[in-house]
């Protein structure tokens, strides 16, 4: 699994309650103090997609997979992290190694839960993690700025072009703008990836409600929300407590349940789809008697990349990709009506694979 979120947040916000309910097992110890996960929680969970279902259905497969996000639950933050205080350094290496940061904000009152800062501001909350991994970005990339002026006197380009972004950089951290936020072509970008600066990362606010703002949110999540706007950030309201029971509950009970509450579906479905979305994926379909399998590939992939996904013998022994859009597939009844009626393509290797494509890929080993 290529692609994963971190849950991160200060202590007591809901992130091992939400990891708990995204994985439905207590494999995070979600307890009422700071550090209760001290060392990183890994799990993998399916992204909900309907259209998988239906094609299943068409086809008559066998078994249905869906594609997974891997997500870890992460030791909270405290305000001076970046120096090393609570458990910084575990935090920050931990999250280094995230494709995508899930912030959970708290935007609830209890007087039962205790907060680290004294009182609940989702707003202050998200600037003091925000302020500790700008910290965090501007010592490495001081650290890093000697060695690459060093190689820059000799013939090296790539550290040229490398310092030269460096110096781009610096001055926006140092005014408090996240690297995610900074305008980059894509050479840039390739550049920066190097550096595996936190701020670049992108991030999806997750505010953590009370029960009665499940489905409409509330004051404090509508402030996170105008905060990610103009950011360019995505958030995503949900009650993490009902979550967690949701993922204890059989089927039909289930359902139930969210019908009792106004909700047409878990929170977390929002939140996997989103984080799916932060990570600009896209998934492809491969549908047989066996089995549909949703897969992922960002966007862009080629078809032989996609296929490489699969199998890295079907990469090596590309030879076309049989495409047929989901809708096209659904319409026809299946894979024999889209031949009939010409909806099926023959793509070669430059093709770029697209949202919902039901691939069949010929290779030759």
């Amino acid at each position: 699994m290529g692609f994963n979120c971190g849950i991160v947040g200060l202590p007591n916000v809901g992130k091992s309650t939400l990891f708990n309910a995204l994985t439905a097992t207590a494999a995070a110890a979600a307890a009422n103090y700071p550090f209760c996960t001290i060392e990183p929680n890994v799990g993998r969970v399916p992204v909900p997609d309907p259209r998988l279902d239906v094609l299943a259905r068409i086809a008559r497969s066998a078994q249905v997979i869906a594609t997974q996000l891997e997500v870890k639950d992460i030791a909270g933050l405290v305000r001076g992290a970046s120096k090393g205080e609570g458990l910084g350094n575990k935090f920050l290496g931990a999250i280094r190694e995230v494709d995508a940061i899930l912030h959970v904000l708290r935007c609830f009152e209890d007087p039962d839960v205790v907060h680290v800062e004294g009182a609940v501001d989702p707003l202050r909350d998200a600037e003091l993690i925000e302020t500790e991994l700008l910290l965090a970005d501007l010592e490495s990339l001081e650290r890093q700025r000697d060695g690459l002026v060093k190689r820059a006197r000799g013939p090296d380009k790539e550290a040229k072009a490398r310092l030269g972004l460096l110096e781009r950089i610096l001055p926006a951290l140092e005014a408090g703008r996240a690297v995610r936020q900074l305008e980059l072509g894509a050479e840039d970008r390739a550049l920066l990836r190097g550096f595996n600066l936190l701020t670049a990362k992108p991030v999806l606010y997750v505010c953590n409600v009370d029960e009665a703002s499940a489905a409409a949110g509330n004051d404090l999540s509508d402030k996170v929300a105008g905060m990610a706007r103009a950011v360019g950030a995505r958030s995503v309201v949900v009650a993490a407590g009902i979550e967690a029971e949701l993922a204890s509950l059989g089927a039909d009970e289930r359902r139930e349940y969210l019908e009792s509450l106004g909700l047409a579906e878990p929170g977390l479905n929002r939140v996997i789809r989103e984080g799916y979305a932060l990570l600009d994926l896209l998934t492809f379909f491969t549908v047989g008697p066996k089995e549909a399998r949703a897969w992922t590939v960002p966007r862009g992939a080629t078809a032989p990349e996609a296929a490489g996904v699969i199998h890295s013998d079907m990469q090596k022994g590309f030879i076309a990709a049989e495409i047929i859009a989901y809708e096209d597939f659904v319409a026809c009844g299946g894979e024999a009506g889209a031949k009939e009626t010409g909806r099926m393509r023959l793509e070669g290797r430059d093709y770029l694979v697209r949202e919902g494509d039901v691939c069949h890929f010929r290779f030759n080993v």
